[in-house]
């Protein structure tokens, strides 16, 4: 039986399971890919918050992903929390040696408001990963940090993806959940545009929800699926997940991965 295709992802640990590389690894089997982790930082967090976080070594991430890829090798890479500007360029590199398709998520702040991102390191999230990224997936708050643009309707994503593609990425997904009325993401290159769009759903527990959209588009690239075909794909798997987010904990519940097991069983 041959393996499935395999996607590594670079990001740090949720101790509640809700995001980070718990979420990553958990969508990743939703969607039949084969996931494996470099963990970049340790969080202490739950559904109220993140109450610490420590970053690992830049030895310790460079060992875990030359012992991935050297030997298990890769389809695709996702990034997550980076913490620092040190770990920002160490992934970098490492990227820029690996043929496959990289997703970057450029985590700066976390759902409850945490931030994830020492403001040192923004600049080398723009000068050193955003230019190996196949896709980036800012929210709106990320492209406000990165590019100063603050979009406040629909009219302004355009300006946003101009923005963030400027840094060098090949596509951009700009997330525009953040606004009033249904979920709409742009989706972009500079030349062609994909819009987006799904029903908001009145579901307050969506803790995860970027960590599980740019994993499931890694999932996708991995498959071999163009980058616009894996971000639609992707987008109807985290609106399925969001719609089933439940509660745990006193705060933000995370979505569900396994919503579509369930809905089948």
């Amino acid at each position: 039986m041959s393996a499935p295709p395999r996607v590594l992802a670079v990001a740090g640990s949720d101790s509640g399971g809700g995001a980070g590389i718990q979420a990553d690894l958990k969508t990743m089997l939703a969607l039949g890919v084969h996931g494996m982790s470099v963990i970049t930082a340790v969080t202490a967090q739950n559904s109220l918050g993140v109450q610490g976080a420590w970053e690992l070594p830049v030895d310790a991430v460079r060992a875990q992903y030359r012992s991935v890829v050297d030997d298990i090798g890769v389809q695709a890479v996702k990034t997550g929390m980076l913490a620092s500007s040190e770990l920002v360029e160490t992934v970098a590199e490492l990227i820029a040696t690996t043929d496959a398709p990289v997703v970057v998520d450029p985590v700066g702040i976390s759902k409850h408001g945490d931030s994830l991102l020492a403001e040192s390191a923004l600049d080398s999230v723009r000068t050193k990963l955003l230019p190996v990224a196949t896709v980036a997936t800012p929210n709106l708050d990320e492209v406000a940090q990165l590019t100063g643009v603050r979009v406040v309707s629909e009219e302004d994503l355009g300006r946003a993806a101009a923005a963030v593609l400027s840094y060098g990425p090949k596509w951009v997904l700009i997330k525009g959940g953040h606004l009033p009325g249904d979920a709409v993401d742009l989706l972009t290159d500079g030349s062609e545009e994909h819009w987006l769009r799904a029903p908001r759903h009145d579901n307050r527990h969506t803790h995860g929800t970027g960590c599980t959209l740019a994993s499931a588009i890694a999932s996708g690239l991995a498959k071999g699926q163009t980058v616009p075909e894996a971000v639609a794909a992707a987008k109807v798997y985290v609106t399925g997940a969001i719609a089933a987010g439940f509660a745990l904990g006193g705060g933000i519940g995370p979505v569900d991965h396994g919503w579509r097991f369930r809905a089948g069983a």
